[in-house]
């Protein structure tokens, strides 16, 4: 009985190849980030701050904006505001 993926062995293999390719490609990507965040914190900076800032300048300013008025929202009903 044949698998659908027998009669594709050619492609299956370039897929795979491909996709352990990104993998390593990742995975050298990751080590240079982490890389960066070592300077950064040996520079005095800290590492959750900097993550928080880089996660939000990838948002939109609306949802940005959005976020952070929950937050204000939660913080003064914590009574977390001064």
């Amino acid at each position: 009985m044949d698998t659908p993926a027998q009669g594709h062995n050619g492609q299956l293999k370039s897929i795979v190849e491909r996709i352990e390719r990104v993998n390593e490609e990742i995975k050298d990507l990751q080590s240079d980030r982490s890389d960066i965040f070592k300077e950064a914190v040996g520079n005095g900076l800290d590492r959750k701050a900097l993550q928080t800032i880089i996660r939000l300048r990838a948002m939109s300013p609306d949802d940005r904006a959005a976020q952070e008025a929950v937050l204000e929202t939660y913080k003064q009903a914590l009574g977390m505001l001064a």
